[in-house]
């Protein structure tokens, strides 16, 4: 063997020697894509790569978030050990005695405040597992009523509208891979190509295979370069616009007259009231013309398939659960719901937006999606939990109206997990005064973010890299991620110190767990029987199966594929259709003093209040800053010069961006994104009336006026 061999193969054994692999999955949107870190040992310094893995969702495909991920999680900002406030700053505690003092303080809090003093506010980044336990520990291990989650500003419109109408909310009634072979896609309000990158070879793929593709938005965006059709309506109006298309399904007669008969009920009540709507008075007010409503119409009822996908645009109104369903009835006029490349998706845009909504975090909900206030479920689940039924707390309120009662002095304790609400809630200045105003306040979370940074005690938690568990992705496919990076410092995970707390208030039989797996187990005896069932699903099976679409009731069940086949999930099996009357739909309108309409949105190279991306140099390069994104005309009007800073006014407050010239925004219409905080955090801006079904803020819909800063 000559010395050049010799020395290739001692270079390759050298190399695999210092190659470390970590298989993970993505945090950041519903995609969960699976990835896997590549670890290097260079002399002395270790070089990071994520690449894609293979797997029935992505196809091994990652954006540029998944791409960058581990530099937030490795970030040298990271928490790495509890941090107690003294005299105004943070200083390191040991474990234990940061126990004692959560012990002491929460105590004391009840005995003099009462038992619902204390309150719980999770996420929808969390595992399964760790939802699921979040919400055990709010009602069995702290007894208070006073728990929810900050889905509750995602994705609560499109869960409580598919329950209103499906009687069940999965985010997708069907399968990712018939997307592909449908004849004509809605996308109302959605941006994918930024939010989630991953799903687009899907749709391009339909479009390839001759689909019809429609979008809503009042911006020109990536994805709406995509579409057949823009429909590129007045903010807020979307309502009268689905109100608009379904007047000529009915009117035209293209609508599945069988299946409105046997599968739905309150169609008659639904065209009377469409009947008496005048489409000249909708093409006005949407700003939409007669020929693109017929057109959307008659492609849409004319194809043998179809399916709508909504998302934050249109859910985040104080209508949204009404703009939701107002979508859903045009699946159900035409008959494009339960079969084959038809159907509907809510683009859930948190990580496990869908799994976290479904076994316990919101404030009426227990696991399984069954409710708080019902008799028999309440027996189900304490008879799991090994606790009297009167002992269950009854429904509190939502993620938004807890930081009402702190300022009613109803609340005077939070327990914050992997959240941020400072940045993320409407009306931000009252949370900050909310927070402020605790008389105990803690945080679990991997940075010192702004809500972290008012808390008394901060506890660190581990990352994607590091906490096992499962997740259920935008399909309701349950994944398992695995993860074994070394924990950093002396960070645990979150279900690891929701035990630990639980055991220092005595209440450590009912959290008597060891790992993930063991969590998870009891989740599917709790789940068991309920809307969203897991019974079947094991850790075994994930692994074999690459994840599995509940509901799942049997060990040798493959799992749900496409909801809705032959009966709904009311109790007579039929869908409810909903008159939603336009006159109803609750909206700011411009004036004189506020002469512009506010929306709000994502860029692709962020997720949700900045916190983890902006760790990450390769993201935060791409976008450092807030900005406005305004029509050139209407910028001209205002004296608002491109490039330069702007103020941005509403009745809550203000805020400070670049403007950014764009002829692809309505004239009407400015956009900011959310990503950023203090004066740059848009929520500062956003108005806390709420939708009366779900409680979602009206982050899509606020009037503003603008003026240069000179």
């Amino acid at each position: 063997m000559t010395e050049l061999m010799l020395k290739y193969f001692r270079d390759k054994q050298q190399k695999a020697q210092s190659e470390k692999i970590y298989d993970t999955q993505c945090p950041y949107c519903s995609m969960q894509c699976k990835m896997q870190l590549i670890e290097q040992r260079v002399i002395s310094r270790k070089k990071h790569k994520t690449i894609g893995k293979d797997n029935p969702t992505s196809e091994g495909r990652l954006c540029v978030k998944g791409m960058n991920a581990h530099q937030h999680a490795l970030h040298h900002d990271r928490i790495k050990q509890p941090l107690r406030k003294i005299n105004g700053e943070f200083k390191p505690v040991s474990w234990e005695e940061a126990y004692q003092l959560i012990t002491e303080r929460f105590q004391e809090i009840q005995k003099t405040d009462g038992k619902d003093a204390l309150s719980v506010y999770g996420s929808a980044s969390i595992t399964n597992e760790e939802a699921y336990l979040l919400g055990k520990f709010a009602r069995v291990g702290l007894q208070t009523k006073h728990i929810d989650y900050n889905g509750r500003l995602c994705m609560a419109s499109a869960a409580t509208g598919a329950n209103l109408t499906f009687g069940m909310d999965r985010g997708f009634t069907n399968t990712l891979a018939e997307i592909p072979h449908t004849r004509c896609i809605i996308l109302a309000g959605t941006n994918i190509a930024e939010c989630q990158p991953t799903i687009m070879p899907y749709f391009e793929k339909a479009k390839e295979n001759g689909a019809y593709i429609i979008a809503i938005d009042p911006r020109e965006t990536s994805t709406t370069n995509l579409a057949d059709l823009h429909l590129k309506n007045k903010p807020g109006t979307d309502v009268a616009l689905a109100s608009g298309i379904l007047k000529i399904l009915i009117d035209l007669n293209l609508i599945d007259h069988e299946f409105i008969q046997k599968r739905t009920e309150h169609f008659e009540d639904v065209k009377k009231y469409i009947q008496s709507l005048n489409l000249d008075t909708i093409a006005t007010d949407t700003g939409i013309s007669l020929d693109d409503l017929y057109q959307t119409a008659l492609v849409f009822g004319r194809e043998s398939s179809g399916m709508i996908f909504t998302a934050r645009g249109v859910e985040q109104q104080i209508n949204g659960t009404d703009t939701v369903r107002s979508f859903l009835n045009l699946l159900l006029v035409t008959g494009k719901i339960g079969k084959k490349y038809s159907g509907y998706g809510a683009i859930t845009g948190q990580g496990n937006g869908q799994g976290a909504r479904e076994h316990g975090q919101k404030a009426d909900q227990l696991p399984g999606y069954r409710s708080i206030e019902k008799e028999e479920d309440r027996k189900y689940i304490a008879k799991v939990w090994g606790i009297e039924e009167q002992s269950l707390p009854r429904k509190g309120v939502s993620a938004y109206e807890m930081f009402e009662k702190i300022i009613d002095g109803e609340i005077t304790s939070m327990f914050v997990m992997c959240s941020n609400p400072i940045v993320s809630n409407p009306n931000a200045n009252l949370i900050q005064k909310a927070l402020k105003k605790l008389k105990f306040l803690v945080v679990v979370d991997l940075f010192l973010s702004e809500t972290a940074k008012l808390a008394d005690l901060v506890l660190p938690t581990t990352s994607y890299l590091e906490d096992e568990g499962t997740l259920t992705n935008v399909e309701g496919r349950v994944m398992l991620r695995e993860a074994s990076y070394p924990i950093q410092g002396e960070a645990k995970h979150d279900w690891e110190i929701l035990c630990d707390i639980a055991q220092s208030l005595g209440k450590g039989a009912f959290f008597n767990f060891t790992n993930a797996e063991e969590i998870f187990e009891e989740l599917r005896i709790a789940s068991k029987g309920g809307k969203a069932d897991y019974s079947g699903i094991t850790y075994e099976r994930i692994r074999k199966q690459q994840g599995i679409l509940w509901p799942c009731t049997e060990s040798n069940q493959a799992g749900t594929e496409r909801l809705f086949e032959s009966t709904f999930a009311h109790e007579n099996g039929k869908a409810k259709m909903a008159v939603i009357p336009i006159a109803d739909t609750k909206k700011p309108s411009i004036n004189n003093e506020y002469p512009l309409y506010l929306t709000t949105g994502r860029v692709m190279s962020h997720y949700l209040t900045g916190e983890q991306t902006r760790k990450s140099p390769s993201l935060a390069a791409r976008n450092f800053e807030a900005f406005l994104e305004i029509h050139p005309d209407t910028a001209e009007l205002y004296g608002i010069k491109p490039d330069t800073l702007v103020r941005v006014t509403s009745k809550k407050g203000w805020i400070i961006v670049r403007s950014k010239w764009s002829t692809s925004i309505r004239k009407d219409t400015v956009f900011v994104p959310f990503h950023w905080t203090e004066k740059q955090n848009v929520n500062q801006l956003v108005a806390d009336t709420l939708d009366p079904y779900c409680q979602m803020p009206g982050f899509k819909m606020s009037v503003v006026r603008i003026s240069p800063i000179n």
